[in-house]
C-alpha cells in the first residue's frame, strides 16, 4: 500500500467504513425518519405514506415505493443553487433518486400493503462523498419504520420488507482498493463503483466507472469483496438501530 493511501482520515484502513450512525424518529410528522451519517456525509431520510398511487398502478392491487433526492445549498464547500430555481432537476439528481427507489422496491413485497405509495425523501445536509449510498442505507430504516406505523394502525397485517438492503462505494486510489470513499478519495480515484446489495448478499445494482484507465476483472473482484464486507457491517448496524425502537 502506498504512503498516500495509508494516510486515510482518522487512520482508517483500506477495508474500513467511515463511522456510521443512524438517528431514528427525527421527524414527528413523517411515518418513518432517519438521519444517517457516513462520516461527514449526513442525509435526512423520511418516509411518507401517500394514498395517491400512480395512475398506471390503480386497480393492480399493488403498492409503490418511490424516492426523491436533493442536496441542500450549503451541503458542499460552496453554495449550490436549489434546483427549483434552475428550472428543474439535474440528470444526476434524477438518476440517484431512481436508484434509491429501485433499491427499496427490490426488497419490498409490493402486494403486501395495498394500493398505497410510500414516498422516500432524501435530503443531503452535508456532503463528503457517498451521498447516494447513505441515502439508500438510511431509506431502508425510514421505510421499515413507515411499515411498522402502518401495521400498528391496522393498515397492514405483516411487514412487506423481505430483507435489509444497503449501499456502499468502493474505488481504486493509487492502485489500491478502498472501501467507502470520502470526497477527496472519490474525486481522485482511478475507478469507483457503488454497490447496492441485500443482507443475503444478492445484487440489486452495481455502478462502476473508470476515470483514467479501464480496470480489470481482478480489480473489480477486489472491490466487490470490499463491498460485501461493508454491506455486512452496514446491515448489522441497520438491524441494531431498528432494534432500539423495537423493530
Amino acid at each position: 500500500m502506498t504512503e498516500a493511501v495509508t494516510r486515510r482520515p482518522a487512520g482508517r484502513k483500506a477495508d474500513a467504513l467511515r463511522p456510521v450512525t443512524f438517528e431514528l424518529g427525527v421527524s414527528k410528522h413523517a411515518e418513518g425518519s432517519c438521519l444517517v451519517k457516513f462520516g461527514d456525509t449526513h442525509v435526512l431520510c423520511m418516509a411518507t405514506v401517500d394514498e395517491q398511487l400512480p395512475p398506471w398502478l390503480r386497480g393492480s392491487g399493488k403498492g409503490w415505493v418511490t424516492a426523491e433526492y436533493g442536496m441542500l445549498p450549503r451541503s458542499t464547500n460552496t453554495r449550490t443553487p436549489r434546483e427549483a430555481t434552475k428550472g428543474g432537476q439535474s440528470g444526476r439528481t434524477q438518476e440517484i433518486q431512481r436508484l434509491i427507489g429501485r433499491a427499496l422496491r427490490a426488497v419490498t413485497d409490493l402486494k403486501a400493503f395495498g394500493e398505497v405509495q410510500i414516498r422516500l425523501d432524501c435530503d443531503v445536509l452535508q456532503a463528503d462523498g457517498g451521498t447516494r449510498c447513505a441515502s439508500v442505507t438510511g431509506s431502508y430504516i425510514a421505510l421499515a419504520q413507515a411499515f411498522a406505523t402502518m401495521k400498528r394502525l391496522g393498515a397492514i397485517s405483516r411487514n412487506p420488507l423481505r430483507e435489509p438492503v444497503a449501499a456502499v462505494s468502493c474505488g481504486l486510489v493509487k492502485g489500491v482498493p478502498l472501501l467507502d470513499l470520502d470526497y477527496p478519495e472519490d474525486s481522485g480515484a482511478q475507478a469507483d463503483a457503488n454497490f447496492v446489495l441485500t443482507a443475503s448478499g444478492k445484487i440489486v445494482e452495481i455502478q462502476g466507472t473508470a476515470e483514467e484507465h479501464p480496470f480489470d476483472e481482478a480489480e473489480f473482484h477486489a472491490l466487490m469483496a470490499l463491498a460485501r464486507k461493508g454491506i455486512t457491517e452496514l446491515v448489522t448496524l441497520q438491524r441494531t438501530a431498528l432494534a432500539t425502537v423495537g423493530l
